[in-house]
């Protein structure tokens, strides 16, 4: 590598360490239906008209900027839930953050995940 890649890449680690304690790309996919009014693993009812997510391992509570990779909308969300359990994802979401992030018609998306 090259000096100055080295240099960009110093750079970019103490900016990213600075601003998010967490970061993370992948699939996304949404949940909701059947679920809606049942105890999320976090022991609040989920209500798939909220902004929450799903994910295997931030802790409950847990705000997240989800950046869809596609179209570069982004929406916070907060981890109420544990999953996704299907491999190759990352977060699950709910109905109405895969509505906002604008991808709930195709039912999956890349995103990119940054711990607020």
């Amino acid at each position: 590598m090259t000096r100055k890649a080295v240099f960009v890449a110093a750079i970019a680690a103490a900016f990213l360490s600075s601003t998010a304690a967490y970061a993370q790309c992948g699939g996304a996919s949404w949940y909701g239906p059947g679920f809606n009014g049942k105890r999320a693993a976090s022991g609040e009812i989920f209500n798939e008209n909220a902004m929450t997510a799903a994910h295997r391992s931030l802790p409950f509570g847990t705000k997240v900027m989800v950046t869809d990779q596609r179209t570069g909308n982004a929406i916070e969300v907060t981890i109420n839930d544990r999953g996704p359990f299907h491999g190759g994802r990352i977060i699950d979401l709910s109905k109405a953050a895969a509505t906002k992030l604008g991808f709930r018609n195709r039912g999956t998306t890349s995103v990119c995940l940054s711990q607020l």
